[in-house]
């Protein structure tokens, strides 16, 4: 799957770089039925029993349709995404990655737009005005749910455990008084998702059942890490059960909050993440990402996300949790967080392959390629606001910082999601290994349907994955740092309607409206930023709608991404009209 000797020297893995030409085709609307509350429940355990009814379903979804596909003759197919920069000479690793001078500060927000940043909390412990004891003992009220009256907030969260909180808050307390802070990241308050590995947390995947039955015996390499740097992790994040919608709709854990307005969702699945940070308990988080779970619920909070290149971050202990679409990435509500939280948490992991086969992350240096790629018909299929604030940014990047848009074409976007979908809905029911009627309804539904997938259709799916890797290959060779823009989601956030929290929701339709653009990067492995580039009146509800636009790299670019990130964060800052605005439902937590 090598191209030239030059691309071989600097990549393992690489596609050959090949053109493909098809004409842009629009999905067609969608004909999924939407059902909720008791009707819901109902069908799904139908769906579970009839034989016949999950494959009709499976049908109806348009999953055969790949067996249409004449650009398949002949292609070969590909299984896995991962794509490795080979080391470099200068590449080496910081002696250290959370030195105070390794980072840059926030933009000088006005009052009522800037959240508290990893430095604040340094600099708030290297005053002496607060201890890391002090900020646990004022954030454990929001967030324990095991309280008689439980806050708010405390739906973004599963679990918290006290006892290990306060711990880790009394020795980071201990190591500032003797003035042997680990770095700046010593006491700062973190959280992670349900489904990465915690020693003494257990692992529900969002859904009723313990998956360590009893309590996780390993922590995860990458949260491990930013533990090791003196952080504090505060709890495990509520998600959509299973990862498998992207609205963080749960009916067993509760749906969690969106800061700007209580009466959208968060998105998904990392939304307990997004909830956390975006209302300023903490300052960053760690999630996954298998169709857009970092990015889709970053975009819903306004907040920075990252979804890295498939296998840049380690899943150990857990080596196949990634299967060949979802990764590890970081949540933050500034650019400075995002970048300080990637470094530490995307440190190759020398014990596991392939992560310890990747270069250390470290800031890019020297010139760099200006060059936004732009899909125009992918690109307009986003509802009037969304465009016209993405569009607004994008004319800010070329006028005042000096970027250049190019038009490029994709092929197969239409076939490209149902093969994604197709491919995360095999890899998430083979992963599921209890009864489909501890699920809650909408997955009883959709874990049914995900395991008709005939293994030749999941062939076709993985020959679409080649080609779209040949096809990317090629645009990253003819604009060498090609960033390809999209709005994040097409849509201006997904109101909640009250009758769904009960039971769930299937909403096929809006699910794949919602990921219309996020796919892409997980299903071919490349790595891509978000930021918020602007905020909507709601169409119910009191507050804002933030609205976001993404960035996807080559493989390895994270890097890069992370200066058009601080480029994105710069438009909010200087060229959007209002600045950044700040929610509602932010917690000023230093003050309490």
């Amino acid at each position: 799957m090598s191209g030239s000797d030059n691309e071989r020297t600097r990549f393992l893995n690489y596609p050959t770089p090949k053109a493909h030409d098809a004409p842009f085709e629009a999905p067609p609307p969608g004909s999924n039925p939407v059902i909720k509350g008791w009707p819901l429940h109902y069908l799904a355990n139908l769906v579970a029993f009839v034989p016949l009814l999950p494959y009709a379903l499976w049908s109806n979804a348009g999953f055969s349709s790949l067996r249409k596909c004449r650009q398949l003759d002949g292609i070969d197919p590909r299984y896995d995404p991962t794509v490795i920069p080979l080391p470099q000479p200068g590449n080496e690793a910081p002696a250290r990655y959370t030195n105070k001078s390794n980072l840059r500060a926030a933009p000088d927000y006005k009052p009522d737009g800037r959240f508290y940043t990893i430095a604040d909390f340094h600099d708030a412990y290297a005053s002496g005005a607060l201890t890391p004891t002090n900020v646990v003992e004022a954030l454990l009220p929001l967030i324990r749910r095991d309280v008689a009256q439980p806050s708010p907030y405390s739906t973004a969260f599963l679990e918290s455990k006290v006892e290990l909180i306060r711990q880790a808050a009394e020795e980071s307390t201990q190591r500032w008084k003797k003035g042997q802070p680990l770095g700046i990241l010593d006491g700062v308050p973190f959280g992670v998702k349900d489904d990465l590995e915690v020693t003494g947390y257990k692992r529900y995947i969002g859904t009723s059942y313990d998956y360590t039955q009893g309590g996780a015996k390993e922590t995860s390499w990458c949260v491990k890490k930013v533990e090791e740097e003196g952080a504090i992790l505060v709890g495990k994040l509520n998600m959509h059960e299973l990862g498998m919608d992207t609205t963080n709709n749960n009916p067993i854990w509760g749906t969690p909050l969106n800061p700007y307005n209580n009466s959208y969702y968060t998105g998904g699945s990392s939304g307990g993440a997004a909830s956390a940070v975006g209302h300023g308990l903490i300052p960053f988080a760690i999630g996954s990402d298998g169709g857009g779970s970092v990015r889709i619920p970053s975009n819903y909070c306004g907040l920075y996300g990252l979804k890295t290149s498939h296998a840049r971050v380690s899943t150990a202990p857990m080596p196949d949790a990634g299967k060949s679409v979802t990764v590890r990435g970081p949540l933050a509500s500034s650019m400075s967080d995002l970048e300080l939280s990637y470094r530490v948490l995307a440190q190759p992991d020398v014990s596991h392959y392939p992560s310890s086969l990747f270069n250390p992350p470290r800031k890019l240096t020297g010139p760099r390629n200006k060059v936004l790629g732009v899909c125009r018909a992918w690109f307009d299929r986003a509802d009037p606001p969304v465009q016209e604030a993405s569009q607004s940014a994008l004319d800010y990047f070329t006028s005042e910082l000096g970027y250049e848009i190019v038009d490029i074409s994709i092929p197969l976007l239409k076939q490209g999601q149902l093969a994604h979908a197709m491919t995360i809905l095999a890899e998430g029911a083979s992963g599921h290994n209890t009864s489909i009627y501890a699920l809650t309804a909408p997955n009883r539904i959709l874990m049914s349907v995900a395991r008709q997938t005939p293994a030749t259709d999941f062939l076709l799916a993985q020959r679409v994955r080649n080609i779209l890797m040949e096809h990317l290959a090629h645009l990253f060779r003819v604009h060498p740092g090609l960033i390809i823009v999209t709005p994040t989601t097409p849509n201006a956030g997904w109101p909640i309607d009250p009758a769904e929290l009960t039971h769930g929701v299937t909403n096929g339709n809006m699910q794949l409206r919602n990921m219309e653009y996020v796919w892409l990067a997980n299903f071919t492995g490349i790595p891509c930023v978000q930021f918020p580039v602007g905020y909507v009146d709601g169409i119910k509800g009191k507050g804002k709608v933030p609205i976001g636009l993404s960035g996807q790299g080559e493989w390895g670019s994270e890097d890069a991404l992370i200066e058009f990130g601080y480029d994105g964060e710069k438009w909010l800052h200087e060229g959007h009209v209002g600045g950044k605005v700040r929610p509602e439902g932010w917690v000023d937590v230093l003050k309490r």
